[in-house]
């Protein structure tokens, strides 16, 4: 009969120390062990990862944002400048009806001008004219004409 005796990783039989192999669980423990800390490098590589991507996503969400403020703005912009420049139309073709509408008086007027114009010089046109002046001579009045 032998004696064992263990101590740490040593067996000691007859008082001298002899190296065993470690048990099938210590292995298994070991190994476990790793695996914990495998799986846990994982879960906390997995979780980084994702707060990555939640992050990314944040980011993402917020140029969408930011680029949808910047297209409402250039709608904004837009819409107002068509605004002015249907505004701007609007004056532009109202004045040229006033002056389309005060060309024809002026050119009526003209016409008419013309006309006593060129009666003027034919034969008994001096009279008519005068004739016509008469309303402008107070009745009673003396007409001075100077040389």
């Amino acid at each position: 009969m032998t004696l064992r005796y263990k101590q740490d990783n040593c067996l000691l039989i007859l008082g001298q120390p002899q190296l065993i192999e470690e048990p099938f669980k210590k292995k298994y423990s070991k190994k476990f062990q790793y695996n914990q800390t495998s799986i846990s490098s994982k879960i906390d590589t997995f979780s980084q990862a994702s707060k990555f991507q939640n992050l990314e996503e944040k980011r993402e969400l917020l140029y969408s944002y930011i680029a949808l403020v910047m297209k409402f703005g250039l709608l904004i912009l837009f819409v107002s400048s068509f605004v002015n420049l249907g505004l701007a139309s609007h004056h532009r073709v109202k004045r040229q009806v006033e002056l389309t509408s005060l060309l024809s008086k002026e050119s009526e007027k003209l016409q008419r001008l013309r006309v006593s114009f060129d009666q003027l010089f034919t034969i008994g046109g001096e009279g008519r004219f005068l004739k016509g002046q008469d309303q402008w001579i107070a009745p009673n009045s003396v007409r001075v004409i100077w040389r």
